[in-house]
């Protein structure tokens, strides 16, 4: 039974805007100062009042981290089957491929970042949350295998609800599955650094969002397991506010740099620069 294929043709184009809201002014979810769309845009989607993080869509995240016109995709056209005949799964995944411009939760690729050559996959949100299915944990994997084999650094930029429910045990799977490939990169003493961004939670977060060799969340970003309400109502007790933020973890020691999203590209390209001078 397959669970992916290789799409023929290419996503239809779209005109939907996923940054942010439709409009001229929006409302920031976190301050509620109001704020022109289009500066709220141009600012990388943060809150120039507070600096709140929106989410962000991986093409836009994409050109805000390496360097124009230097990434070359890889397995673009990997595309989601039905393995458990989940009902409307197929349609689901059709509309989103249109709205997104993308033929999954994940876009993976070779690019430079300060003329650096990397290995880099980005996840994106506004694809199904970026739930982990069979063809997000095979993309993962390829890219890693590319990084291992070319002996690139490897970045990944995490962003998901977790699991994906309609492919059922092809998506945890997933989990064993990237994490064997992250172990053969480590083995191989090649840099992995992993970007934890608003969301990072369930399957994603148990495999390999943590397997980094270095871990750098954005400011606020939620991260963890199971969600705060599940865990809650199992202990019997209410959790501190800031629990599962970014912050709290890079306190209890989880999360090695909270960085804002204006400062994660010359952040990462100092580290692989420090990793690869001592490698010389």
């Amino acid at each position: 039974m397959g669970f992916f294929l290789q799409r023929q043709k290419k996503v239809k184009s779209a005109t939907t805007k996923r940054d942010v809201n439709e409009g001229i002014y929006t409302k920031c979810e976190s301050c509620k100062e109001v704020l022109p769309v289009r500066e709220l845009s141009s600012n990388l989607e943060v809150c120039s009042n507070c600096g709140y993080h929106y989410r962000m869509s991986a093409t836009k995240r994409l050109n805000s981290l390496v360097d124009m016109g230097s990434f070359k995709e890889i397995n673009a056209r990997l595309v989601s089957l039905n393995p458990l005949k989940f009902p409307g799964y197929e349609q689901k995944i059709e509309g989103l491929m249109e709205v997104n411009q993308m033929n999954e939760a994940v876009m993976t690729g070779i690019a430079k970042i300060d003329g650096q050559t990397v290995a880099i996959g980005i996840m994106d949100s506004y694809f199904m949350m970026g739930s982990m299915g069979s063809v997000v944990g095979e993309k993962v994997t390829r890219l890693i295998e590319v990084a291992t084999s070319r002996k690139l650094p490897l970045v990944l930029i995490c962003a998901s609800g977790g699991a994906r429910m309609q492919e059922g045990i092809y998506s945890l799977m997933q989990m064993a599955k990237t994490s064997a490939a992250i172990a053969k990169h480590h083995q191989a003493g090649l840099l992995y650094i992993s970007v934890l961004t608003q969301p990072t939670m369930g399957g994603v977060t148990a495999s390999f969002a943590t397997l980094g060799d270095i871990l750098i969340a954005e400011k606020g970003a939620a991260i963890g397991f199971a969600g705060r309400r599940v865990i809650e109502q199992t202990l019997k007790q209410s959790l501190p506010d800031h629990f599962q933020t970014a912050e709290f973890l890079q306190e209890k020691g989880l999360i090695d740099l909270v960085v804002s999203r204006h400062r994660l590209k010359q952040m990462i390209s100092q580290l692989i620069a420090l990793h690869e001078g001592s490698e010389r």
